[in-house]
């Protein structure tokens, strides 16, 4: 890499951490279209900022001096950006044509492949169809239970891991389970948590799980793309490839139905934090309008099972929160949720967006956009049940929490 190069750093996940007592940062591509990971020291973090593709290295070298009184050898800034070059994390030519061959890959196979098989759930069928028995059995339940007073149309279901959050995914899934059986089509809002530029991005690929494949509904998708633009819709496809949140809710869905498949259409949810920022509400957006009615449309006639997969609130250290969570915190934690869930539990989209604006977002609801969809699909007359709550704890020292809720929507104007 020569001196005459501006080198532009890619929205990258960063993470510090501690080796012998020295502070480092750990920088790995969220898309994972490299394995290798670049290690550097949290000193030379300010240098990280300067790379917006309009600095040569020695230019780089000169801003951190005067910024930061450090006077990084051009050697150790040129070592570094090629350890960045190499991990695919600089915005350039390598990484441009990494990207467009992971988008194909992507696209042109028979599926998405399982993120999370083998480690965050067993890949063998008969392994986690145990595992999550196991958790429906301890939730008290046989799992043929479902909601009265209404048709089920939607519920939320946690992202968190199954270890954590097992039990919370249990009460939720078996209340909903005839309409979850019931259902011909499946539309799953998860949080996009790579998300940089879309506010919706569905994908025309298939899903599989342990079971099998869950067909994508590319009808419906289709019609979305037609309605929003195929720009807009697919230019963070890719995301789907490696992002949780759908995935942990269709195994749920696949299993509750016993391995039978039923037409799916996933669409992964882009940040709220421009809206919370500029004061608007998500009302006030012609793409997510375009988008909601469009599925109205699409899925009019059909059993539709609406499905929310959200986490809550983050909040502590682990979440760059400067204060650990102790105990007038957690009570506090509980406290904020079931404010915020009684605007849920009377689906009302706006108060539930309006309330986590109102903060800031400070409690980090990364189910914002995913919940906030869920509750402007369902019909008029629809209301909530809480199947259950928990606090989860995010770090070993328990000074950090992630909220998870189960929540099931039932229409008490529809026949069941």
């Amino acid at each position: 890499m020569t001196n005459t190069m501006k080198p532009k750093l890619r929205v990258v996940d960063v993470r510090p951490f501690h080796d012998g007592g020295r502070p480092l940062l750990l920088l790995r591509d969220p898309l994972r279209l490299s394995d290798l990971t670049v290690v550097m020291p949290q000193a030379l973090a300010p240098l990280l900022a300067m790379l917006d593709g309009s600095r040569e290295v020695d230019e780089l070298h000169a801003a951190l001096l005067v910024r930061t009184g450090l006077d990084v050898p051009r050697e150790i800034i040129h070592q570094l950006l090629e350890h960045l070059d190499n991990a695919l994390l600089l915005d350039n030519e390598r990484y441009a044509h990494s990207y467009q061959q992971a988008v194909q890959r992507y696209r042109t196979a028979p599926a998405r492949d399982m993120a999370l098989a083998g480690d965050g759930y067993p890949a063998e069928p008969d392994a986690l169809r145990r595992l999550l028995d196991g958790y429906l059995a301890a939730a008290g339940q046989d799992g043929t239970s479902t909601v009265t007073g209404g048709t089920v149309v939607g519920l939320i279901s946690p992202h968190i891991d199954y270890q954590r959050g097992g039990p919370t995914y249990a009460q939720v899934w078996q209340a909903a389970a005839a309409a979850v059986r019931a259902a011909e089509l499946v539309i799953i809002f998860g949080t996009d948590h790579n998300g940089h530029r879309s506010l919706i991005t569905p994908t025309r690929q298939n899903y599989a799980t342990p079971y099998g494949i869950l067909p994508t509904a590319r009808e419906v998708v289709d019609a979305v793309a037609t309605a929003i633009g195929e720009e807009a819709a697919f230019c963070e496809e890719i995301n789907h490839r490696g992002e949780h949140s759908i995935e942990l809710a269709a195994v749920w869905l696949h299993h509750m139905r016993g391995g039978e498949p039923c037409a799916l259409v996933p669409i992964l949810c882009g940040s709220f934090h421009q809206f919370i920022e500029d004061r608007r509400s998500p009302a006030e957006d012609s793409t997510l309008n375009a988008a909601l009615e469009t599925l109205r449309t699409a899925t009019a006639g059909r059993r539709t099972l609406v499905v929310a997969a959200a986490d809550l609130a983050h909040v502590g250290p682990a979440f760059g929160d400067p204060f650990p969570v102790d105990y007038v915190r957690y009570l506090r934690l509980q406290a904020a949720d079931e404010m915020l869930l009684q605007t849920v539990l009377r689906v009302d989209a706006e108060a539930f967006y309006q309330m986590v604006a109102h903060e800031g977002n400070q409690r980090n609801i990364c189910g914002l956009p995913p919940i906030y969809m869920t509750l402007r699909m369902l019909a008029e007359g629809s209301v909530g049940v809480l199947t259950g709550y928990a606090r989860c704890p995010a770090d070993a020292q328990n000074t950090s929490f992630v909220s998870i809720c189960g929540v099931v929507f039932h229409n008490v104007s529809m026949l069941g």
